[in-house]
């Protein structure tokens, strides 16, 4: 009967340490993959007075996507 006890509150321990993780984590990983809309708006704002062509380090080519399907 101890060792019911005890197998018990291992696995309520590991559960509770596994749910926080899980919760913790949705708002950083499971949220943005779901809906990238307002992260992909927060980027263009934040980064609306920046020319990126004069940053670029080297005069490499700022960098595109090579799988962006283009328009003819």
């Amino acid at each position: 009967m101890n060792s019911v006890k005890r197998n018990f509150k291992s696995i309520i321990v590991i559960g509770t340490v596994v749910g926080g993780i899980v919760v913790a984590s949705y708002s950083v990983i499971i949220a943005p993959f779901l809906n990238p809309t307002p992260w992909k708006e927060e980027q263009i704002r934040s980064r609306q007075g920046i020319d990126r062509e004069k940053i670029q380090p080297g005069n490499m080519k700022v960098w595109t996507d090579p799988f962006e399907r283009k328009s003819d």
